[in-house]
């Protein structure tokens, strides 16, 4: 299972998205199989982010405050405290993946530097009931 976690800004496009999504995309040796993508519970409905996902025909999660704020990230100026102080991409992207979810790699940046975006996976062995 792996999960597209994005954290962008209200000028951000569906360009902006992809363009994060691409850069995250490229950091991997092996291909990906995208199973959901995610963003916090108050971006999921931002026209770019609904015109993205439906290109993409993927589940949509929206992540709650108290998930987005479990999560272990690194950190950014860019996010409001209502997000907690670590990315929004990763934190997003770990919280919809799971428990025993990992990084594939750091969150990247759209060309524009209005979206980020970062994968996360949970391999099988470390999925629970």
């Amino acid at each position: 299972m792996s999960v597209a976690g994005f954290g962008f800004r209200e000028a951000a496009t569906a360009d902006s998205l992809r363009g994060a999504l691409q850069a995250a995309l490229a950091q991997s040796d092996a291909p990906i199989t995208l199973t959901a993508l995610a963003t916090a519970w108050d971006k999921v409905a931002a026209p770019a982010f609904v015109q993205f996902a439906a290109e993409w025909g993927l589940p949509v999660l929206a992540i709650s405050a108290e998930a987005l704020h479990a999560q272990p990230s690194h950190g950014s100026a860019h996010v409001p405290t209502r997000y907690g102080q670590g990315s929004l991409a990763e934190s997003s992207a770990l919280a919809a993946a799971g428990r025993g979810a990992q990084l594939r790699g750091p969150r990247c940046v759209s060309p524009d530097r209005l979206a980020t975006a970062a994968i996360a996976f949970v391999l099988p062995e470390n999925t629970f009931p």
